[in-house]
């Protein structure tokens, strides 16, 4: 298959971010009256079966299709038939799980083949029926998570609902959301949350009335979710998408809503993706039942933050948690913050339109400043030496400047107001939150104001520019070019602040930068007698890769890829 190699999403990239922003409020608007789900339910699917074998491995992956280097270092070690993990040699997945998020930035169907479809078939190209039957493929599901529902699905469904190949494995399920029987008496079970963690009523009864009636108790269920919603909850305060999660389990799963058909069932895990770093809490309930709380985000995407995690913390329902094991640590995910010091090189067009905010309300005060019929802005302040004691001389003119346009006045409260409102207010430092948009507003506006004064003085004082419009087209530039810059790094410096003392902004602060390393993915061993998570981290992903074959059949070489086992490897044994 043919396809570009694509750079990682430039998150902050003006175009971009409007797109996004444009499609996100419309999936918002408008997913719930267009959910895919609907029509999916009138698809035949039961349980997918392959309990028939004495071992099984299966690999999951979440957050994948973004830049070719990330994702398809993944792909390919995924796709070796083996890896030595310390003493440990792993099989390649006889199932595959793509836990959401499999495409970056939207669902477009030239985005899936450039980011996910392509790296894909590259690093594990179809091998003919004759050489190798149907039969013995590797199997891939995967639920959809918020960027693969932009277009209510539309694509996701044609790509893994349709009994496709992928490469050289094979999409089974016809709905958004399955149940696999796996060997010794193991079961996986992947749900779509949609856009707002909602279980619809279709998929209720899907699991309700052909997945639950399999189940017996003392069975081991592995459930895959598109959103932590326990870290969520922890930071947050807000437990309504947990509470959803426990009411699916409680209700249609266990069935404790009917008393003779009720299962007790041990949910060994639960694995998601949507924050992309390795994370692992240990729940426990009073009765001492545990289970292992499981993000492994990192297939592919921009990497996020782990030093903003609770230690542990306590569910409403008396559950217990606390964190095990992070990846990157706590420490690494501090130190990488400080890459947005270089916020105007990551983020050139996001620093010069800042350049252009700059220039358009500079420029409207100008001219307000000349109707007054006195000496312009400009004028009066290049006869200001620049000096911390004439600071608040030239603050005094720019602010009487004013006084002349309320449009000048209404594009300063803007730059202020936008700023302020962009802050992070899904954490619980509300106040503190508001206080930094504040400061950060602020500093972009004296930075204006200094701008100002100092471009003024050199190109009147200092260059002497004549005719006029010489000299507003050099302030244009310098506002523009160097504004921006200054104004990129005082918007890094609030991220890097934001992200190390409120913890918050981990999206922003980290988007921002667009970090390839730090990546992740699980393999899971379901033997007679216990399952056993190996959770694999890679800490640098292959920068290297050159394709050695054609367009339409590329093979890409590069590496080694150097990776290793973030932690001990979980084992889940026979009782719970």
């Amino acid at each position: 298959m043919k396809f570009e190699q694509k750079p990682m999403v430039g998150w902050f990239d003006v175009k971009q971010l409007a797109s996004t922003g444009l499609k996100t409020a419309l999936s918002m608007a408008f997913g719930n009256y267009a959910d895919k789900r609907e029509i999916q339910a009138f698809s035949d699917q039961g349980i997918f079966d392959f309990s028939n074998n004495p071992e099984l491995w299966v690999d999951y992956i979440a957050d994948l299709g973004d830049g070719f280097n990330s994702t398809y270092t993944l792909a390919h070690l995924m796709s070796q038939e083996s890896i030595k993990a310390g003493q440990d040699t792993l099989k390649r997945g006889n199932i595959l799980i793509m836990g959401g998020d499999e495409v970056y930035p939207t669902p477009e169907t030239i985005e899936y083949k450039d980011r996910l479809q392509g790296p894909y078939n590259a690093a594990f190209p179809w091998i003919d029926e004759k050489t190798e039957p149907k039969e013995s493929k590797p199997r891939l599901f995967a639920i959809p998570g918020n960027h693969d529902w932009y277009d209510g699905l539309t694509n996701f469904m044609k790509l893994f609902c349709q009994g496709r190949a992928f490469g050289n494995r094979l999409t089974q399920q016809t709905r958004s959301y399955f149940a696999i029987k796996l060997p010794h008496r193991h079961w996986l079970v992947g749900i779509d949350i949609q856009l707002n963690s909602d279980i619809d009523e279709p998929q209720k009864n899907y699991f309700k009335e052909k997945v639950a009636p399999h189940f017996q108790s003392g069975d081991k269920v592995i459930i895959c979710t598109a959103e932590p919603s326990w870290v969520f909850a922890s930071q947050t305060g807000n437990f309504e998408a947990e509470d959803r999660l426990k009411y699916f389990i409680d209700k249609i799963l266990k069935g404790k809503d009917d008393d003779k058909n009720s299962k007790d069932l041990h949910v060994v895990a639960m694995l998601t993706g949507d924050l992309h770093h390795y994370s692992r809490y240990a729940a426990k309930t009073k009765a001492g039942i545990l289970t292992h709380l499981i993000t492994a985000g990192g297939g592919g995407a921009f990497m996020h933050p782990t030093h903003n995690l609770k230690k542990e913390f306590l569910f409403e329902t008396g559950f217990g948690a606390t964190l095990e094991k992070t990846f990157p640590s706590a420490v690494t995910s501090r130190m990488l913050v400080w890459k947005n010091l270089a916020f105007p090189w990551l983020n050139k067009g996001m620093s010069l339109f800042l350049g252009f905010i700059y220039l358009f309300i500079a420029w409207s005060m100008q001219s307000a400043s000349l109707s007054a019929g006195s000496a312009s802005l400009m004028e009066k302040l290049a006869e200001i030496q620049i000096s911390i004691n004439n600071a608040s001389e030239a603050l005094g003119i720019i602010l009487d400047s004013l006084r002349y346009s309320p449009m000048a006045v209404l594009l300063n409260l803007l730059l202020l107001g936008g700023l302020t409102l962009f802050t992070d207010t899904s954490s619980k430092n509300g106040k503190w939150n508001f206080i930094f948009g504040i400061l950060h507003g602020l500093a972009q506006l004296k930075c204006l104001y200094l701008c100002l004064w100092i471009f003024s003085i050199l190109n009147i004082q200092k260059f002497d520019l004549e005719p006029s419009w010489i000299n507003s087209a050099l302030f244009s530039v310098e506002m523009v070019v160097v504004g921006g810059i200054i104004s990129g790094f005082i918007f890094g410096l609030y991220l890097i602040a934001s992200a190390l003392i409120l913890k918050n902004h981990p999206t922003e602060a980290y988007s921002a930068f667009r970090d390839e390393d730090y990546k992740n993915f699980l393999r899971l061993h379901i033997t007679k007698n216990k399952l056993i998570i190996y959770p694999i981290g890679i800490k640098t992903v292959v920068k290297n890769w050159r394709n050695t074959g054609t367009d339409e059949k590329p093979v890409f070489a590069g590496g080694p890829i150097e990776f290793e086992l973030i932690e001990t490897p979980i084992e889940i044994t026979e009782k719970p």
